[in-house]
């Protein structure tokens, strides 16, 4: 491709850039989609596919994340192609009485925010989950969450944006973003040539900061690592989602009461059976750049962990490990956003481990911005200038 236009150029192949993608064409936009990889090539493709409320703060954090599994329900019937969606809730367990009173404290916090919460006490669980280890307390449930394969809805997505006149350029590195005088957006030129258009999008994901500071702006977007471990198929011990309680403070960046390598490499239980009747365990988060090989001594404590939670774990054979990078922000919040000093520009990353919960409700927003609509959500606690003046650290109360 040597030159051309478009209405809006996106920047980034993963399934936000998709969401945008299939949510810009459904509206009638010219769009072209730039990926220097495959689509799904990153992020997207090294991670599980929950669309989770259970583990966000209460108040627009979570309310965002029920909007998005409402938008995702209706993708069900609005996509060309499938993408094993299910919606059997999720729970949190908990392993002590003092987690205990801090789920109680997590549930009344949504409860008030109008989410569907309520605690388990350790019968429910046992009943739930025989193979669970005996010694759990209880913990809590999220009756609306949702789990997807993230690969085919990213994949689903772009196929139906393609339907709708959409273009994707794949393995086309974007060399830089093209401004007027004005420093207005004028297009980007790319390895194959120029596109013009007004309009550029960067859901480049962990990419996203350097390509912000093609036009001088910077963003706190930063990768961090998480590990996975996928089962064989085997027997039925659970059919929804599972995560120890102390993935929450995990998350948030609390200090939790475990061994201290856990610690160290933010190790808590994350457990997902899959529409194929195996299951993937996790989880991890490291700050270590680009590195994406496989740390086995981190494999090795995600396993233990899981043993902890789920002792017939030790005895079922595991197919394969992978690792990815999430982009990561200091308040945990996506920048979903337009940008003042550079006019057309728009940001759609640092959803972090979210980015499969949130990338219907950003696809949504950001084509509400470009067509002048009400908005989904308030975006104001999403801008992009939000760090100015400080890190933005949002403190969580479990």
């Amino acid at each position: 491709m040597r030159s051309g236009t478009a209405d809006v150029i996106i920047i980034g192949g993963g399934i936000i850039g998709m969401a945008i993608a299939y949510y810009t064409a459904k509206l009638g936009m010219d769009v072209v989609v730039v990926e220097k990889g495959e689509i799904s090539g990153g992020t997207s493709s090294r991670c599980d596919g929950n669309i989770l409320a259970i583990d966000k703060d209460p108040g627009f954090d979570s309310q965002m994340s029920l909007k998005s599994q409402q938008l995702i329900a209706e993708l069900v019937h609005e996509l060309d192609e499938e993408f094993e969606y299910r919606a059997p809730g999720s729970i949190l367990v908990c392993e002590s009485e003092e987690e205990m009173v801090a789920a109680e404290r997590w549930v009344s916090r949504q409860q008030s925010a109008g989410l569907p919460f309520r605690m388990l006490d350790r019968k429910e669980l046992r009943d739930e989950w025989p193979h669970m280890a005996d010694d759990l307390l209880g913990g809590l449930e999220c009756a609306t969450d949702s789990t997807v394969n993230p690969v085919l809805l990213t994949y689903a997505l772009a196929a139906t944006a393609r339907r709708l006149g959409a273009r994707m350029l794949t393995h086309t590195a974007v060399t830089s973003i093209l401004l007027d005088g004005n420093r207005k957006v004028r297009g980007v030129e790319t390895e194959g040539g120029s596109i013009k258009g007004n309009i550029v999008i960067n859901a480049a994901g962990v990419w996203s900061k350097q390509v912000c500071r093609m036009v001088g702006i910077d963003i706190p977007v930063e990768p961090r690592k998480g590990h996975i471990l996928v089962s064989a198929r085997t027997q039925n011990i659970g059919r929804r989602k599972v995560m120890e309680f102390g993935y929450l403070i995990s998350k948030f960046g609390g200090k939790r009461k475990v061994d201290e390598d856990i610690e160290k490499y933010g190790v808590a239980l994350v457990f997902e059976p899959t529409a194929s009747q195996n299951f993937l365990i996790g989880s991890s988060r490291q700050f270590v750049g680009m590195d994406t090989r496989v740390d086995q001594h981190v494999i090795r404590l995600i396993a233990k962990r899981a043993i902890r939670f789920f002792p017939v774990i030790e005895h079922i054979p595991m197919l394969r490990t992978y690792s990815g990078l999430r982009p990561w922000t200091p308040d945990h919040l996506p920048i979903v956003s337009s940008v003042d000093e550079v006019p057309g520009l728009y940001i759609a990353a640092g959803h972090e481990g979210d980015g499969i919960s949130l990338a219907a409700v950003t696809g949504k927003v950001i084509s509400e911005m470009l067509s002048a609509s009400p908005v989904s959500i308030p975006t104001e606690p999403l801008r992009y200038d939000r760090f100015r003046g400080g890190s933005g650290h949002q403190e969580v109360v479990i």
